[in-house]
C-alpha cells in the first residue's frame, strides 16, 4: 500500500514538471516571436531560420562541453526517428511561415494552434497514451478561448489554408516523436539535431531568395531570436519527457497569453475584452487539466 502511494506521488511530480517545462517552452516560445517582430521584414523568413537554429547549435554544443552526452544518437533506431522528427519539424516550420505571408497572422496563428490536438491524436494512435475522458472536453474549451484571443477572420484561399493546416500536422507529428524519442535519447540532443538539420536545410532557399548582411541591431535580435528558440525547444522536449503528450500538450496555448503580455509591454497593444475572457478560459482550462490528472 505504501509503494503505491509512493508511486502515485511520483506520477503526480511528473505531470507537474513536465507542466512546468511546457510553460517554460510557451514562454520561449513567445520572446523567440517578439525577437523576430523586431528583426523586421528586411530579412527574409528562411534567414531567420537559418540564424535561429545556427544559434542554437553553438549554444547546445557549449552547453554540454565535457558532459557525457551521447550527440550521435544512441542506436540507428533512435537516429531514424530523430531524421524522421527533423524532417516533420522543418517541414511544418517552413508551412507555417508560408501561411504567415499568406493569411491574416491570426488565422495562421490559429491553424497552427491546432497541433496539440494532433499530438493528441497521435499520441493516441502510435504511441498507445490513454486519452482520457475529460480530455476531449478541455481541448474544446481551450479552442474555443482561442478563438476568443485570436478573432481570426476567414477569408483566405485553399492552399494557403491547407498549408496552415498541415504546418500544425507535422508539428504534431514532430511532438509526437520527441515524446516517443524520450527514453532513447536525451532532450538536449534531440534539439540539437533538430537545429543542425535546420540550418542546413535553410541553407539553399535562404541563398535563393538572397542572403542579407544584418545590421548591429538586427544581428542582436537574432541571436536572440536563437536562445529563446532554443530554451523553447529544450523545454518542449523535457516536458514530453516528463508526462505524458496528451497531458501537457495543451499548455503551449500560454504563448498566446505571454505574447500578448509582451505585446502591450513593447508595443502597448492592449487586449480587447474577448481576449482577456479566451485567455482566462486557457489558463482556467490547462488548470482543470492538471487537476484532474492529479487524480487518475
Amino acid at each position: 500500500m505504501k509503494f503505491k502511494k509512493t508511486k502515485e506521488e511520483f506520477k503526480i511530480n511528473n505531470t507537474l514538471k513536465g507542466a512546468i517545462w511546457m510553460c517554460i517552452s510557451a514562454l520561449g516560445m513567445a520572446l523567440m516571436g517578439a525577437t523576430v517582430k523586431f528583426i523586421g521584414s528586411d530579412i527574409s523568413t528562411f534567414e531567420k531560420l537559418f540564424f535561429r537554429n545556427l544559434i542554437g547549435v553553438f549554444l547546445l554544443l557549449y552547453s554540454i562541453r565535457g558532459k557525457n552526452i551521447n550527440i550521435w544518437g544512441s542506436s540507428p533506431h533512435s537516429r531514424l526517428f530523430m531524421v524522421y522528427r527533423c524532417i516533420a519539424g522543418l517541414t511544418g516550420a517552413v508551412l507555417y511561415f508560408y501561411c504567415i505571408n499568406k493569411l491574416y497572422l491570426a488565422d495562421s496563428s490559429l491553424l497552427n494552434k491546432l497541433s496539440p490536438f494532433f499530438v493528441t491524436i497521435f499520441a493516441t494512435i502510435f504511441l498507445k497514451e490513454k486519452l482520457e475522458k475529460h480530455q476531449i472536453p478541455v481541448l474544446i474549451v481551450v479552442l474555443f478561448g482561442a478563438l476568443l484571443v485570436i478573432k481570426p477572420k476567414f477569408s483566405f484561399e485553399m492552399l494557403p489554408a491547407l498549408a496552415g493546416f498541415m504546418s500544425a500536422v507535422f508539428a504534431g507529428g514532430a511532438y509526437t516523436l520527441v515524446r516517443y524519442l524520450r527514453t532513447m535519447e536525451e532532450p538536449t540532443t534531440l534539439v540539437l539535431w533538430f537545429s543542425a538539420f535546420s540550418t542546413i536545410g535553410m541553407i539553399p532557399p535562404m541563398l535563393i531568395k538572397g542572403f542579407v548582411v544584418p545590421n548591429s541591431t538586427q544581428l542582436l535580435y537574432l541571436v536572440l531570436t536563437g536562445i529563446f528558440a532554443t530554451i523553447g525547444q529544450i523545454a518542449l522536449a523535457y516536458a514530453y519527457k516528463y508526462a505524458l503528450a496528451s497531458q501537457v500538450s495543451i499548455y503551449q496555448y500560454l504563448s498566446i497569453i505571454f505574447s500578448a503580455i509582451i505585446g502591450f509591454i513593447f508595443w502597448k497593444e492592449i487586449p480587447d475584452l474577448l481576449s482577456l475572457i479566451g485567455g482566462c478560459i486557457i489558463l482556467g482550462a490547462a488548470f482543470f487539466n492538471y487537476k484532474v490528472s492529479k487524480k487518475i
